[in-house]
């Protein structure tokens, strides 16, 4: 067991929330597979917690990688979507997760910024930084949940304003400056996430919602995840690094905002059938990755340490 978890890399956390993410949207369709889905997801999150408690080291290790350090806010944003899955069970213990994740989310972006932001330095700039600062909008998504939209409002604000400066800047970063590592390589797909994020937030935590904000973060979410779906022939093409979590959450809050933005369509009165191939496609595909990577990371994991040359190199 220990040998496991000393192999467990800290960015399998965006599997657990792609996970979690997946059977919420799922679930809709079938309850028991969101509880399979969610308890995989609870089995890597205690996997984790237990690799934190016998490896504490390994916490600081991953902070001085900034794409790692960036996919450590996964580990927050899935306490949140998780706590939805205890509520009606739970609901003080799915409550105290809830605002310990959003917390921890808050505390990783100032923790991040002083580091990495104090002096600047562009060439560590990655696309793991949406995935950073916009995360925590997963904590507009479920607020409601919680009786807490004006704490999923404020969250949603301050996720649009630091994803708009960071557009042009991710975007330098990536198509002029260059020089971005193979194993960072993954990490491209989170372009597909912060819109399509936002877009949830968005409908999840407004009651008044304005068709302008929804067409023009739909529109735009739909342009990332179609700019990720372009990718990812070649990122396939590379070997396992623990990075393909990017490959999952991305494409499920795309699919979970393209299904909430056709909903709000319909009830506008708005004729969508145009829009159901589309919607159907990004849900075929969000869980088509899923299963993808839980079975690359299975295989990973169950390598011989002696095989592992990859494991520390995202």
């Amino acid at each position: 067991m220990k040998a496991l978890l000393q192999k467990l890399p800290l960015p399998i956390s965006g599997l657990m929330l792609g996970l979690a993410a997946l059977g919420n949207l799922l679930g809709t369709y079938h309850p028991g597979i969101r509880y399979l889905l969610g308890t995989i997801s609870a089995i890597i999150f205690l996997g984790l917690v237990l690799k934190l408690l016998v490896f504490p080291g390994c916490l600081k290790e991953g902070f001085s990688n900034p794409v790692v350090a960036c996919i450590m806010a996964t580990f927050p944003m899935g306490m949140m979507l998780l706590s939805t899955y205890i509520n009606p069970f739970l609901p003080a213990l799915a409550f105290g997760a809830w605002a310990l994740g959003v917390f921890l989310n808050a505390l990783l972006v100032i923790l991040f910024t002083k580091t990495y932001l104090i002096p600047f330095n562009i060439k560590k700039v990655f696309s793991s930084y949406f995935v950073l600062y916009v995360g925590i909008v997963v904590g507009s998504v479920t607020a409601p949940l919680y009786g807490m939209q004006n704490v999923g409002q404020l969250l949603f604000w301050f996720g649009l304003a630091v994803y708009i400066p960071l557009i042009p800047l991710v975007t330098y970063r990536v198509l002029k400056v260059g020089g971005i590592p193979e194993p960072a390589q993954p990490v491209i797909i989170i372009y597909a996430a912060p819109a399509s994020l936002l877009l949830a937030g968005y409908l999840s935590s407004f009651p008044e919602k304005s068709l302008a904000m929804v067409v023009a973060l739909g529109g735009w979410a739909f342009l990332m995840t179609l700019y990720g779906l372009v990718q990812m022939p070649r990122l396939l093409k590379f070997p396992f690094y623990p990075s393909y979590s990017a490959f999952t959450f991305p494409f499920v809050i795309s699919a979970i905002a393209f299904n909430g933005m056709t909903g709000f369509l319909n009830a506008q009165g708005f004729n969508t059938a145009l829009l159901e191939p589309i919607r159907i496609f990004q849900i075929l595909w969000a869980t088509a990755m899923v299963l993808y990577v839980l079975l690359r990371y299975t295989l990973f994991l169950s390598v011989s340490p002696k095989k592992q040359v990859t494991a520390k190199k995202a």
